[in-house]
């Protein structure tokens, strides 16, 4: 057997500086709050996320029509342009 095949592979792996991120998309945030400010404890209340200590990550998928202040760990660019074309914020914590 070859010798490349007889030794073992080793490498970076990233997976030990990963950070995860709990994801919570605009249509649930739409579907559960009536506006207003929002921010981990209410999205943990709620059921949106399942730990408080894990950073949480805002996405864009689904439309909003109300205006939230949310405050969260991330948040990607569309779904910060969606929360500010209806007059609300995002606060990064």
């Amino acid at each position: 057997m070859p010798l490349a095949r007889r030794v073992p592979k080793r490498g970076f792996n990233n997976a030990r500086f990963a950070k995860e991120y709990q994801v919570v998309n605009l249509d649930s945030l739409s579907e559960k709050f009536e506006g207003g400010t929002v921010s981990v404890i209410e999205l943990y209340r709620a059921g949106l996320v399942r730990s408080m200590s894990m950073p949480v990550k805002l996405l864009a998928k689904g439309e909003v029509d109300k205006s939230f202040t949310v405050k969260v760990n991330a948040a990607s660019e569309s779904a910060r342009r969606k929360i500010e074309a209806v007059g609300g914020k995002v606060e990064v914590v």
